[in-house]
């Protein structure tokens, strides 16, 4: 068995993703990996405007929570 087909103690269901983003794809590894690059992209922008959106004080540790 070769080290890239031996199971991780560590996938936590990764390769399940993988097959299953192949999968959703048609079989098409190419368009699977395309997909995951869009979807990355995305998210990386989505990111991005949270974190102009959250106040400066808020992000330093001056923002005061009501309690009471």
């Amino acid at each position: 068995m070769s080290s890239a087909s031996k199971p991780n103690e560590q996938d936590d269901g990764l390769d399940a993703a993988v097959e299953q983003a192949i999968a959703v794809s048609g079989g098409d590894m190419r368009g699977a990996i395309r997909a995951l690059i869009v979807a990355n992209n995305f998210l990386e922008s989505e990111n991005s405007e949270l974190k102009k959106a959250v106040s400066h004080a808020y992000t330093r540790g001056r923002f005061r929570t009501h309690t009471g």
